[in-house]
């Protein structure tokens, strides 16, 4: 049996629970009393419940936060375990580091890291159920087949799972459990309703603003406006006047005014009398971000080198130089930041909407001075993430007024303290010189890219000087050009960066696929054509563009006044190719239609695919026509969806997704739609105008 497979079983609560060993962490079926399992490296865990009225509930240790992950993962459960799908139940699992490993949701890979190992649970628990029937029957195991949550044997016979526990407990854990083949499959690849929507529809769904404790209080906390200040003074004395202000306390993070609810909490801040020290950053704008990167561009560090890029710019007759950049951006999730806290002696218990629950609990225990298995963390559904819920601040927050005020405290963080919160995708730089050869097509190329690094706080990515994600999607060139190189180049400001979604292929993409077209200009090639032609290696690539261009009608009639523009990306394992429709009305630019061809691999559920096509496609939109963060004074300047502008549903063009399901391997789908939007955009506009968009937003 590998480790991946299942160590243990036992009759735990009247059910049957199967535990599974992963690399790097024995897990037993039953939670480990003190002293704990010790903890160390390991990838995905999780258990499966089957009780005896046959519900089927996968304990999986990543956070849906809108991505459809619950339901994907309990499909692929269901599938091989013959589970009645009506029966299956999706729950979070407890944050236990040392029984389940990482519980980290990020780069759109929960997915990926329980494909093999959760259809071989299921197996394992189907094979597991029908050797309990048939030595009960004493028929062969052969003789009996499985469907629904129900066993059955040629001659009529048939038992519920729930019916066969106790004998199924009793069988050895297959080694090498036979898993379907693919072609018999009736869950997987067909759409299945979200597991989780009823409860949002009807309300009883708990995010993390929903949750509600005895006797809790709220907090709203007054934080520094610039980036790198301190608190001066505060004066109470107003704040505390206000109806249901109950406390007015100092934490490390600012003043939190703690109130009977969120209103007076909120009003008790506004009458707050605080003053700052302004701090180093008090004299940083946008545009001295700006200058600084443009000048840092030319210092970087070379990443990747092929051929001799240099030589080959000096010996051609056609070359062309271009600068982008791209500003700050937040990730805006839609339901506010909080967490809800109650520090007690002896025990520490959090309601969070997180995608980091284990570092939440350690900066807990770190905080109360409290082990970590007195730590208990309950992660509740996720209004949305996009990295922001990657960040500890609005947890630790919490835990320290529930230890100062010795109750239950929730933190609530309005929108406007949010967008101006720092955290966000950090501004950008690149400067890109290209060349073609005598047929037209790119022969040299040289991108130059300068922007913060990002903090290596999941793994070494800041390697000898240089940040693995800020180069993401550069260095993976896909294109056949003989001499190329990629520098980077690592400038820091006060402003805090942090994740995004796509990371640093959300803003290389729009860098890369804009000047391809830009080369196709300066040959006079055309750019679908150059594209196949340079991605002869790369067949996946071609298909997505031939998809994209096939089901848009690329060389079709347009309306006066449109123009269609293509691009092609790869990342997290899938591979995106979109065309969009463009015009321009009096300077606003408007997109009329998006399609978009996915190859992601193998295909769970194209609902979910479908949804989180739809979804990159508007996040990136949004980002592409309206989103930045200005700078000004050291603090940012947008504030509320009002400036922070969010693309709104009459605005939204008609978006079709193509999916192209072809098997191995195994993609993401969360954000590999976003990348090639800008892009596809841009040049859309490109060819309309004449003039190349190296700048956004299109409409800031």
């Amino acid at each position: 049996m590998d480790r991946r497979q299942f160590l243990h079983v036992s009759m735990t609560g009247g059910g049957l629970l199967l535990g599974m060993s992963l690399p790097g962490c024995t897990i037993s079926p039953v939670r480990p009393a003190s002293p704990r399992a010790p903890q160390g490296p390991a990838e995905l865990n999780a258990w499966i419940l089957i009780a005896p009225d046959d519900t089927v509930t996968l304990r999986i240790n990543r956070s849906e936060m809108g991505q459809g992950v619950y339901t994907a993962l309990a499909m692929l459960l269901a599938e091989e375990l013959e589970a009645d799908w009506s029966k299956v139940r999706v729950e979070h699992t407890p944050v236990e580091p040392g029984t389940y490993g990482d519980q980290t949701t990020r780069l759109s890979n929960a997915v990926r890291d329980n494909y093999d190992r959760l259809r071989k649970a299921g197996a394992a628990a189907r094979q597991m159920l029908i050797a309990a029937a048939a030595k009960r029957w004493k028929f062969a195991e052969a003789t009996c087949r499985a469907e629904r949550s129900v066993v059955h044997h040629e001659s009529g016979r048939r038992l519920r799972y729930g019916e066969l526990l106790a004998d199924a407990v009793r069988v050895p854990v297959p080694g090498a459990p036979q898993l379907k083949a693919e072609g018999s499959f009736r869950l997987i690849g067909r759409p299945m309703p979200r597991l989780d929507t009823p409860a949002k529809l009807d309300g009883s769904a708990i995010f993390g603003i929903d949750v509600k404790q005895p006797g809790m209080l709220t907090a709203v906390v007054a934080r520094c406006p610039t980036f790198d200040g301190e608190l001066r003074s505060f004066d109470a004395a107003r704040a505390k006047a206000v109806p249901g202000v109950v406390e007015v306390v100092k934490i490390p993070s600012g003043v939190a005014v703690v109130a009977a609810h969120f209103w007076a909490a909120k009003k008790g801040r506004d009458a707050l009398a605080v003053e700052w020290s302004p701090g180093a950053s008090a004299g940083l704008s946008s545009a001295a971000v700006s200058r600084e990167l443009r000048a840092a561009v030319d210092r970087g560090k070379e990443v990747r080198r092929q051929g001799d890029p240099p030589a080959a710019l000096a010996r051609a007759s056609r070359t062309v130089e271009a600068v982008y950049e791209v500003p700050y951006l937040a990730a805006a999730p839609m339901e506010p930041l909080g967490c809800a806290a109650d520090v007690r002696p002896g025990s520490c218990e959090i309601w969070v909407a997180t995608q980091v629950p284990v570092p939440t609990q350690k900066a807990a225990a770190d905080i109360t001075g409290l082990p970590l298995e007195a730590v208990r963390v309950h992660v509740t559904q996720l209004g949305g993430g996009f990295g922001r819920r990657k960040q500890l601040d609005f947890a630790v927050e919490a835990v320290h007024l529930s230890k100062l005020l010795r109750r239950p405290v929730k933190v609530i963080w309005t929108r406007e303290d949010d967008i101006q919160g720092g955290y966000y995708r950090p501004a950008s730089c690149s400067k890109l010189i290209g060349a073609v050869d005598a047929a037209g097509r790119p022969s040299a190329w040289i991108h130059r890219i300068a922007t913060p690094a990002l903090p290596p706080v999941f793994e070494p990515t800041i390697q000898d000087g240089v940040d693995l994600w800020a180069v993401q999607g550069a260095v993976d060139l896909p294109y056949a050009i003989p001499d190329l190189q990629v520098t980077y180049a690592k400038p820091e400001f006060p402003v805090p960066p942090w994740f995004w979604r796509a990371i640093g292929s959300s803003y290389n993409a729009f860098v890369t696929e804009c000047f391809f077209d830009e080369l196709c200009a300066l040959g006079r090639r055309d750019p679908l054509e150059t594209r196949l032609e340079l991605l002869s290696a790369r067949p996946r690539h071609r298909r997505a563009l031939q998809v994209a261009v096939e089901k848009a009608g690329y060389r079709g009639a347009l309306s006066p006044g449109r123009a269609r523009g293509l691009a092609v990306h790869e990342s997290f394992g899938s591979i995106c190719a979109q065309v969009a429709e463009v015009s321009v009305d009096a300077g606003k630019v408007k997109v009329h239609k998006v399609v978009c061809a996915i190859d992601c691999g193998r295909t769970v559920n194209p609902d979910t695919i479908a949804a989180q096509v739809e979804g990159s496609i508007i996040y990136a939109l949004s980002a592409t026509l309206h989103g930045k963060i200005d700078i000004e004074a050291g603090r940012a300047v947008q504030s509320n969806y009002s400036d922070y502008k969010i693309l709104r549903m009459p605005d939204v063009p008609v978006i079709e997704t193509h999916i192209i399901a072809e098997g191995d391997p195994l993609g993401g789908i969360g954000e590999p739609a976003v990348p090639p939007t800008a892009p596809a955009v841009c040049n859309a506009l490109r060819s309309l105008t004449g003039e190349p968009a190296r700048k956004l937003p299109l409409m800031g």
